[in-house]
């Protein structure tokens, strides 16, 4: 049944699993289903993201997590990079604080590189263009050096998208980790601060960016330790995009914890999926079972198909199914496995079709039209897998 995502939200609140874990392609609603659940437990005009307040009852990673953070480029000099943070209650918190700069940095150096180091200003007082002293606050600004290994920096480095993905996440990772152990004493009067004492939900959109396949396991797999670690009555709800990071999340969810009592039958697992009107559906995913991506995306093409739906992203998910089946196959190359012409070898005609709409590299080319041929081509390859290598209908 199709809901909007404040019933979906809804639906979450009220449910009394310790940990909520979500699927989705990116695009689905992820980010706005996040926004809506923080507006059922804490109404606009109850409580203000400006105040120190706003982290009482809800905590949440999201794109506008990131957007506290934003480039200074330094287009005169050109060599003043530096990364600069809005004013906000949460970072001041775990930074200036709780004094958790030094496990943030150590978190991120973990996950990108021991070399790349972020440095946290200290107050300091410049003058503006009218001849005025403007203080500039400690931890407002974090410039970057990559260490050489010997007496050589390479100061204020600008890092990737992916990087300062990463340095944001462990920035909030840090913040989780001290929240966690401060709830964790049972009663209020013995913790050392008592500013999440009412805390009820931490909301993880999507904090995976940019890691290989080992650091991002390793993500997933410390993160399911966090939250299993956590006794208090505080719920986790987390979103991805990434099949693999659902995955190692579903299966570390499943085992039991007995240090801290944790169950696997504390854990729900959900798809959440879109429909043209712009409702949504959250369906179970079934708690036995692991994700199958693959199969989940030849279910969205043959969907499409049978609608007259398709674009050219679709041509994506059929070599995403390619290179995953073969890769099980133990074929060397996934064109491999397409229909093959008189002389034995793959058609190299939908092979280059294939290449050429999976790697668009403009972005006007994700939504131009196809023309009816290439969605013949499309159709009859989907059919001919399905039938080559046996995949069972209705998989997902």
């Amino acid at each position: 049944m199709s809901k909007t995502l404040t019933e979906i939200a809804q639906e979450l609140k009220d449910n009394p699993k310790k940990v909520q874990l979500i699927y989705a392609f990116n695009g689905v609603g992820k980010t706005r289903l996040s926004r809506e659940l923080k507006e059922l437990i804490m109404p606009k005009g109850v409580e203000s993201e400006d105040t120190d307040d706003h982290r009482t009852k809800v905590l949440y990673y999201n794109a506008f997590t990131e957007d506290l953070f934003y480039w200074d480029n330094d287009l005169e000099g050109d060599s003043a990079r530096k990364l600069k943070i809005q004013p906000n209650a949460y970072t001041k918190w775990v930074l200036q604080e709780q004094g958790q700069d030094k496990n943030a940095i150590s978190h991120f150096q973990y996950y990108t590189s021991d070399k790349l180091t972020p440095r946290f200003n200290e107050e300091y007082i410049i003058e503006d263009k009218d001849g005025k002293n403007i203080t500039v606050p400690a931890f407002s600004e974090v410039t970057f050096s990559y260490e050489r290994g010997n007496d050589e920096r390479t100061e204020n480095v600008k890092i990737s998208k992916g990087e300062e993905s990463n340095f944001i996440w462990s920035i909030f990772y840090s913040l989780i980790e001290q929240v966690v152990e401060e709830l964790n004493v049972a009663e209020p009067d013995e913790r050392e601060n008592n500013q999440f004492d009412k805390l009820e939900y931490i909301f993880i959109d999507d904090p995976v960016s940019s890691l290989d396949e080992n650091h991002l396991i390793e993500m997933a797999v410390q993160l399911a330790q966090l939250v299993k670690s956590s006794t208090s009555e505080v719920k986790f709800i987390i979103t991805t995009h990434n099949p693999l990071f659902f995955n190692v999340l579903s299966n570390e969810f499943n085992n039991d914890e007995k240090s801290t009592g944790y169950k696997r039958g504390a854990v729900r697992r959900y798809r959440l999926e879109k429909y043209e009107d712009g409702t949504h559906k959250l369906a179970d995913q079934p708690n036995d079972s692991p994700f199958s991506y693959h199969l989940y995306l030849k279910s969205e093409l043959e969907k499409a198909i049978q609608e007259g739906q398709i674009q050219k992203y679709h041509f994506n998910f059929l070599r995403n199914i390619l290179e995953k089946t073969s890769t099980f196959l133990g074929y060397k190359r996934w064109a491999e496995l397409l229909p093959k012409t008189d002389d034995g070898r793959p058609n190299p005609y939908e092979e280059r079709m294939i290449n050429l709409f999976s790697h668009s590299k403009h972005a006007g080319d994700e939504v131009a039209e196809l023309d009816d041929d290439d969605k013949r081509v499309l159709g009859y390859l989907v059919k001919q897998i399905h039938e080559m290598y046996h995949f069972k209908s209705n998989a997902s």
